[in-house]
């Protein structure tokens, strides 16, 4: 990635951006071409760059659900931060974006399950996507075992509160992972009784 490209969106410069389109058109062709790859959109997710990432969203949509060579989208890594702003508004231009599987088949909901329910995060991306719950590891794991592997009872909370809404309870409850193993074998085998 061209140098000022790279800087333009780790500091949100939106002029910046438009500036080397005019000097390349194709500035931004060469992400299209690879398959992984860190975008201009996946930095300003890391960074926090909310106006420069709805630009990007806004010229290069297809950007949203590259992942980098790490195996992370821009919303695995906006999920991470603190402001979530960033996140709710990628989920808001797309709700699909929800269940973008990267590295080890964890979707970003896996990645909050495993922080914490930061600023009430969690709430808003369930309201949005409630059927990302839904989603499974390579491990197939779900966002219950996630929680009560990290001993996350906020998260676990929330999760089971937007569980009881649907049809799919049972099934996500009793979902087992690779090792025959539902969130309550885990709670029980980690001794987490409140869990």
């Amino acid at each position: 990635m061209d140098e000022r490209l790279r800087t333009a969106a780790r500091t949100g410069n939106v002029s910046d951006l438009y500036s080397l389109i005019e000097i390349d058109g194709n500035a931004l062709k060469q992400f299209d071409e690879e398959e992984f790859v860190e975008t201009p959109l996946h930095i300003a997710a890391e960074e926090g760059c909310l106006r420069f990432a709805m630009e990007m969203m806004s010229l290069k949509p297809s950007f949203a659900s590259k992942l980098n060579k790490q195996g992370l989208a821009p919303l695995h890594l906006a999920v991470t931060n603190p402001d979530t702003s960033m996140a709710l508004r990628f989920l808001e231009i797309n709700k699909d974006l929800a269940r973008v599987k990267g590295k080890n088949g964890k979707t970003p909901l896996h990645i909050i399950t495993e922080a914490g329910n930061h600023n009430g995060l969690l709430d808003r991306y369930l309201e949005i996507c409630p059927q990302s719950i839904r989603d499974v590891t390579v491990e197939n794991r779900n966002a219950l075992h996630i929680a009560v592997e990290n001993n996350e009872l906020d998260v676990l909370q929330v999760l089971i509160r937007t569980l009881k809404k649907t049809d799919y309870y049972c099934e996500v409850v009793n979902q087992k992972d690779e090792g025959g193993n539902t969130a309550l074998h885990l709670a029980a085998f980690h001794d987490r009784p409140q869990v």
